[in-house]
């Protein structure tokens, strides 16, 4: 027999009107246990949503654009296979004796096991998880001599696709465990031995029908309740982050994530999910704390001179003054803008500023344009740009850098990202492996991104592993300007209007046009003279592109 389902949205951390990306099912598609279903993105990262069930997709009730929220339906799913099948198995007087409990096994939410009801020794192994092997155990939650309860979170494994949690399938004593964190495992794989005890729901008589309908819900979980709404104590003097502890904490990918990009020691924050798991909402708990505190903090932060210790924004009644009008940021400026507060405190930026001739690159460029111009192909400043900015990689590749602690990271690759103008706000969509594209390739490429940007149909993928930034302003005016650096890179360049300046050349001045160049650097990472070299070799780059063949 078959049962039609619902596919819902799970816990994404408390997050409400989570924008949909990408829908990967389509009705008639068959899917599988961790299947991916859909990608929604929050305002922290980027999320794929798989599928707890297998079966065949009858109806997909959400799209591209949708906003979605913990509970939603994404799909209907017709499940073939009979949910009662084990117990027309048994004898009759047994299912006439286990007639109540019966419901609530069957209802409780294990990835394709069904509660194991028995005393002695039993063994917990992995269930099926769509066919994946050779699966990541990223945490374990047990230990030899833990009391474990029906639905207790056992291990965590990670794919490619998703992080899950393999839960417990019968409750008892753990007496063994075997395996540990970085082990690989696939479906059937021996994860623990339990001295089992018989659920406490079997053992309700059958004239209480209603009892045992609750008890699959582990009474832990009302636990994080009571522990979220209790504040959290906020430390009186931020402290540098405890690796060991950071390792060692209960917390998945996603938050360890977060907690990086938040500056905040996991060993130091209070979970408060299952077990003690830390979630995200535990993270900004945490740092809303430490904000709230600004009293505390303040005092041994100025003595140190760490910390801002800044007065608060100006509260004003601007429509006593004059009509006004109000509107909302757009998404794009609320996250672009926090970001950008952030780099600027954060980094020590020192620009530099310099010219390059590129009088005989726009000539080949102006005429290369026109015999490329039946081939559909613009050829913009902006490849020359790329182009050159990778060359002056290649030859200083500290600008080709991020710093991760007191450790320097140096890539190997090379991705630059380009500021694209949109009705909404900035983005910087990424030309990937630069070096190995030509100039017409990289002309397409960053056209073709440009006009997603422009569109919004950009993929979380078309923004990431950028390790330099291009700001061009050429096309609108200027003459000079500082960007702010995209962290984790260490520099950015930004390009002003280029003008027809007198130029001497020995003998007498002459007409060249001029590109004014602006390097942002991280000084803590780039000194004033390595700087300097670098704008000057990339001028040289451009006011003479055979270089560009060396």
């Amino acid at each position: 027999m078959s049962e039609m389902i619902e596919l819902k949205v799970p816990d994404i951390g408390g997050h409400d009107g989570v924008d949909v990306i990408e829908v990967f099912i389509k009705p008639g598609d068959t899917v599988a246990v961790d299947d991916s279903l859909l990608t929604l993105e929050t305002d922290k990262a980027t999320m794929e949503v798989p599928a707890d069930k297998a079966g065949v997709v009858r109806e997909v009730r959400v799209a591209v654009g949708a906003k979605v929220s913990q509970g939603d339906v994404i799909a209907l799913l017709e499940v073939t296979g009979a949910v009662a099948a084990p117990a027309a198995a048994q004898p009759a007087a047994a299912v006439q004796a286990e007639a109540a409990p019966a419901p609530a096994l069957a209802a409780a939410p294990v990835a394709a096991q069904a509660p194991v009801a028995a005393t002695g020794r039993v063994e917990l192994r992995v269930p099926d998880i769509g066919g994946h092997a050779g699966v990541d155990v990223i945490e374990v939650a047990i230990a030899a001599g833990d009391t474990v309860a029906l639905d207790d979170t056992l291990i965590t494994l990670e794919t490619d696709k998703a992080t899950m949690d393999v839960p417990a399938v019968a409750a008892g004593r753990v007496l063994e465990v075997a395996v540990k964190v970085g082990d690989k495992v696939a479906q059937g794989d021996l994860i623990a031995v339990v001295e089992a005890v018989v659920a406490a729901s079997a053992a309700q008589p059958a004239a209480q029908p209603a009892a045992p309908a609750a008890a699959p819900a582990p009474v832990a979980a009302v636990a994080p309740v009571a522990q979220v709404a209790a504040p959290v104590a906020a430390p009186a003097k931020a402290a540098a982050v405890d690796e060991a502890g950071f390792v060692k904490a209960h917390a998945g990918p996603s938050v360890r994530k977060l907690a990086r990009e938040l500056g905040v020691d996991l060993g130091r924050v209070p979970g408060s999910g299952r077990k003690g798991r830390i979630t995200d909402e535990d993270v900004k708990a945490w740092v809303k704390a430490v904000l709230a505190a600004p009293a505390q903090a303040a005092a041994p932060a100025a003595a140190s001179g760490v910390g801002l210790d800044l007065l608060p924004w100006p509260k004003v009644d601007f429509a006593k003054f004059g009509p006004i009008k109000t509107e909302p940021l757009s998404r794009i400026k609320k996250l672009s803008g926090a970001n950008l507060a952030r780099n600027w405190v954060m980094i020590p930026h020192v620009t530099q500023f310099d010219e390059a001739d590129i009088t005989e690159m726009e000539v080949f460029r102006k005429a290369m344009g026109d015999e490329l111009k039946a081939d559909g192909v613009k050829l913009t400043p902006l490849a020359f740009l790329v182009k050159a900015v990778v060359a002056a990689l290649k030859k200083y590749p500290q600008f080709n850098a991020s710093l991760d602690g007191d450790q320097l990271v140096l890539k190997e690759y090379y991705h630059v990202g380009f500021a694209a103008d949109t009705p909404n706000g900035l983005v910087v969509p990424v030309v990937r492996d630069a070096d190995r594209k030509s100039l017409i390739e990289i002309a397409q490429e960053t056209s073709l991104l440009a006009k997603k940007a422009r569109d919004g149909k950009l993929l979380p993928t078309d923004m990431q592993g950028g390790c330099f930034s291009i700001s061009s302003l050429g096309g609108i005016g200027g003459t000079a300007f500082t960007p702010i650096i995209n962290a984790p890179e260490v520099a950015i360049l930004g390009v002003s209007k280029s003008e027809i300046k007198p130029k001497w050349d020995g003998a007498a001045f002459a007409p060249r046009l001029m590109l004014p160049l602006s390097l942002s650097y991280d000084h803590r990472v780039i000194d004033g003279a390595a700087a300097a070299r670098f704008t000057s070799y990339l001028a040289q780059v451009l006011a003479d592109i055979r270089r560009l063949m060396l």
